[in-house]
């Protein structure tokens, strides 16, 4: 909404001011080839999000200061602190690593921002930059015409470099240029509606970019052309900081619970260290000038300076929230609630999650092991079972002795919710499966396998249902026995796959499923044999013998289908894909 609220006096704005000078239409250039030069470098590293990158994070996030670290250092290697968000709601997302971690990556991303500044003030500002962007373009290009994912990866890398590098030589030529004929720095406000003045403009500017690196160049680009003053650029700075929190607060409304609680951390992690910058400005700058003069930068290059001042104030921040990221956890646990009746509902899945391979399959392993509760559930209400009695060690025979009274609706279940389930697992998992190489389709195409077997089985337990309701209250104990015969084969079945679960891939548990499967097979023989005996000695009628001939048959396919959906979520092989996760994600992709 506010993007279109802006967009119009924005272009007004801009076009006006190419017409009008040449200067700013070559500073708006160099902005414009940064951001595009960024977008490069987000879209290559995304190549190696289901590889290095994810690893890298999922295997260093098992504790704050780690977390903190890792987000920092693949901030400033990717330039791109959204692409460090997205993939740390995906992994919150999939329950990869818990909401204090995850805090942990924003807050060392922050950190990681700073790198920005660095880049600018170090080489754009000492050395002929475009020297080095016209190679890296032209290699660039080159790779993104090899079919293998690495090389295009490396390819759009070298663009976002090599683009990244022309921008930051634009603005310096524009604001060199611009000097010249105006300074922009004696129209600066002083004191302290001066710094509140270049904070709203910071501010502003970075949520009109929507990329706080770049705002961040053009703030050191300008410092150091002498266009505006110091203490302004320090203010412009801040704002910058607090500009891309409000992006990434807009952009979390329609999230879901993990992205609202990140959004919610980020803001108030950038106003508690905007504030601190702002009430603290003047020893921050104290400080700033001594460990300048101790690592040997020049006082007259305010560039720098700009640039250390802002890794300290973002540091600080770090410092001051780290001890209680634990208290933030517990708040924003309570501020964002999740649904208790999300049963039917997507847990894991959303548009941020599957943007990334790796933890985009974690989470639909999770959304189908959602859904076999759900399946779970309405098996055993419909088998007229409690639910205690099916996963404990008490004994079967005496649960199967009680028949619950309640009935569910099936067909209702079905229509109102679990169709909507299974549609957006499909849906999200052909959504993910853009990002994702052959191996990992074909770990997608699995649980969808899982998934719709699952239907099938709720399909076939709405018909066995039918006929437990209504034999199970009459008086004839061999139909009776014949049913309870049924139901305690699917119990049995149940409480072996709850074993598999709680061991994944473990071997005795992975034989109990497989004879449970050849057990399975023989089932409509046994049954046809039971059946031909009581209905020889007259202890059933014909229409009970038919009854029964099918609801074995459709016991016998519930039995296949959640056999099926178990071994690929919790088979051996299974085991593997799930435990080994971060591991195969280093794999190359081809």
């Amino acid at each position: 909404m506010l993007k279109r609220f802006l967009i119009l006096p924005i272009i007004f704005f801009i076009g006006y001011g190419i017409f009008q000078s040449g200067d700013f239409a070559t500073i708006a250039s160099g902005i414009a080839i940064f951001i595009v030069g960024m977008f490069f470098m987000e879209e290559g590293f995304k190549w190696f999000t289901g590889g290095i990158l994810s690893k890298i994070l999922s295997k260093t996030t098992n504790t704050l200061p780690k977390a903190i670290f890792s987000g920092f250092l693949a901030t400033a290697i990717i330039q791109s602190s959204s692409l460090i968000s997205v993939i740390a709601i995906s992994f919150l997302s999939a329950e990869l690593i818990a909401l204090g971690p995850a805090i942990g990556i924003i807050f060392g991303a922050n950190i990681g921002t700073t790198a920005t500044a660095w880049i600018v003030a170090v080489f754009g500002m000492k050395i002929k930059i475009s020297a080095f962007a016209l190679p890296m373009i032209i290699f660039g290009v080159l790779f993104t015409f090899f079919n293998s994912r690495t090389y295009k990866g490396i390819g759009n890398i070298l663009l976002g470099l090599g683009f990244i590098f022309l921008g930051i030589s634009f603005m310096k030529e524009g604001f060199e240029t611009l000097k010249s004929g105006i300074e922009l720095s004696q129209y600066s406000i002083e004191g302290f509606p001066g710094i509140l003045t270049y904070i709203f403009v910071g501010a502003v500017a970075t949520i009109i970019i929507q990329s706080s690196s770049a705002t961040m160049a053009l703030i050191v680009t300008a410092v150091a052309t002498g266009q505006i003053d110091y203490v302004s650029s320090i203010s412009l700075a801040i704002g910058a900081n607090l500009g891309t929190t409000v992006t990434a607060t807009l952009g979390a409304v329609t999230s879901n619970e993990n992205g609202k609680r990140l959004a919610v951390a980020h803001l108030i992690f950038n106003m508690i260290t905007a504030f601190i910058a702002v009430v603290f400005m003047k020893y921050l700058m104290q400080s700033t000038d001594l460990i300048s003069r101790y690592v040997g930068i020049n006082d007259q290059d305010i560039a720098m300076k700009l640039s250390l001042f802002h890794t300290i104030f973002n540091s600080l921040g770090v410092l001051v929230l780290a001890p209680f990221v634990h208290q933030l956890v517990n708040f924003l646990e309570k501020l964002f609630i999740v649904q208790d009746d999300r049963r039917w509902r997507p847990r894991y899945l959303d548009e941020e999650v599957i943007k990334t391979p790796g933890p985009a399959i974690a989470a639909l392993y999770k959304e189908a092991e959602h859904m076999f509760d759900g399946t779970s559930e309405v098996i055993i209400q419909a088998l007229r079972l409690h639910r205690h009695e099916v996963f404990s060690d008490c004994d079967i025979d005496e649960a199967l002795k009680t028949v619950k009274e309640t009935d569910i609706d099936i067909d209702d279940i079905y229509e109102k919710r679990i169709k909507f389930l299974y549609s957006d697992i499909l849906k999200y998992s052909i959504l993910a499966e853009k990002n994702m190489n052959k191996e990992q389709r074909h770990k997608v195409y699995k649980i969808q396998l899982a998934s719709r077997d699952m239907i099938e089985a709720i399909k076939d337990i709405r018909e066995l249902q039918k006929n437990i309701a209504g034999y199970m209250v009459r008086g004839n104990e061999n139909i009776k026995n014949e049913y309870n015969f049924l139901r305690k084969g699917i119990a049995q079945l149940l409480r072996i796959i709850a074993g598999l679960r709680a061991h994944p891939g473990d071997l005795e548990r992975v034989t109990d499923l497989k004879t449970a499967k050849k057990q399975n097979k023989g089932l409509d023989i046994i049954a046809a044999k039971r059946l031909s005996v009581l209905l020889r000695e007259g202890k059933i009628t014909e229409s009970m013998a038919s009854s029964l001939l099918n609801d074995g048959t459709y016991t016998s396919q519930i039995a296949k289908k959640l056999i099926k959906s178990a071994d690929i979520l919790w088979g051996k092989s299974t085991e593997n894909d799930v435990d080994s996760l971060r591991d195969s994600l280093l794999q190359p992709q081809h």
